[in-house]
């Protein structure tokens, strides 16, 4: 191996600090730290964990990403309106809803986020509302499905509501656009409790309770929408759950936490690749249901949720692929 003396410089770069996005196979020197350092990717996903919110809350919502998520509503127990932001390393309070709720659904971003649905502690609603990254702005025309326990994906000014509890469980589907909520073809297996990840033209749905008598009680069943129809795909959750939660696109979907069949609480993680569903060895480092999620497949969020009693905790996931950098030694 050559000495660093004869190369420093030429071939590989001297920085003061590792390049923010580095490319998988780039080589650098680190004179602050004064070590020699490599871009390269994970080879197994994992959780870590993260901060707590502020509030400890069960059926929530979240919008955003990994590092600028949104955490609102949820129940206590009692019905909540609070908000909160998280940066990617901890959590603030926000502005509240105009609305307190649970069992809601969500989508957007941090400063364009969607809430809509959910239980006010005495019956369900329709009420939708906007957050610009400061407070909550009422929209007066709500849901045309009145429910709970239901599943959201999209943006702000393109979102999709789907499944839930009126009661009985439905399979109504709508999408919002910025404005109004129309009603459009209902899901194929009407259920509650489910997640959804994706776009209003190219969305996920999965797990959750049904009440088809081919397969009641908790389901792993999976479908994807185009924009105008449901169908479904064969291949389901390997953890049939309800109450779980999910992040990323249709193609490449998280799923996480739930409960699974019979009585247990769990932190199985899955992915999805538009096809079918892999088991990942890692699990959650607190396993529980009704909990939120934002994020991507390869860089997922969980918080909120209950383990037995409400809980505040925060993970982060970071999948196989993820960029990293490492330290280069001789060894």
């Amino acid at each position: 191996m050559a000495d660093y003396i004869n190369i420093y410089g030429q071939d590989i770069l001297a920085v003061a600090s590792d390049p923010a996005n580095p490319t998988v196979g780039q080589i650098w020197y680190n004179t602050t730290s004064n070590t020699l350092k490599g871009g390269g990717v994970t080879t197994a996903g994992a959780w870590a964990t993260g901060n707590n919110m502020n509030t400890a809350r069960i059926v929530l919502a979240g919008a955003g990403i990994q590092t600028a998520a949104l955490a609102f509503a949820g129940d206590l127990p009692g019905v909540s309106s609070a908000t909160e932001e998280y940066d990617g390393n901890s959590w603030t309070n926000s502005n509240p809803l105009n609305t307190s709720r649970s069992f809601l659904a969500g989508t957007g971003t941090q400063t364009s986020a969607l809430a809509f649905g959910g239980y006010t502690g005495t019956a369900y609603t329709g009420a939708t509302e906007e957050y610009d990254g400061n407070s909550w702005a009422s929209n007066p025309t709500g849901l045309n499905t009145v429910r709970g326990e239901f599943a959201g994906c999209g943006t702000q000014t393109a979102g999709l509501a789907f499944g839930g509890n009126l009661p009985p469980r439905t399979a109504a589907t709508e999408e919002y656009n910025g404005s109004t909520w129309t009603s459009v073809n209902s899901m194929v297996t009407a259920r509650k409790q489910l997640a959804g990840t994706g776009i209003q033209t190219a969305a996920l749905a999965f797990g959750g309770t049904t009440t088809a008598p081919s397969n009641p009680g908790t389901t792993g069943a999976t479908e994807e929408y185009n924009g105008a129809t449901w169908t479904s795909n064969p291949t389901g959750l390997n953890t049939v759950r309800r109450g779980l939660s999910g992040a990323g696109i249709q193609t490449a979907t998280l799923a996480f936490g739930g409960y699974s069949v019979p009585t247990a609480y769990t932190g199985a993680t899955e992915e999805y690749n538009g096809t079918s569903w892999t088991t990942s060895p890692a699990s959650m480092n607190t396993a529980r249901t009704s909990l939120a999620g934002a994020g991507t497949q390869t860089a997922g969020l969980a918080f909120g949720g209950e383990t037995g009693s409400n809980v505040a905790a925060t993970e982060e996931w970071t999948g196989a692929g993820s960029p990293l950098t490492k330290t280069i030694t001789a060894s």
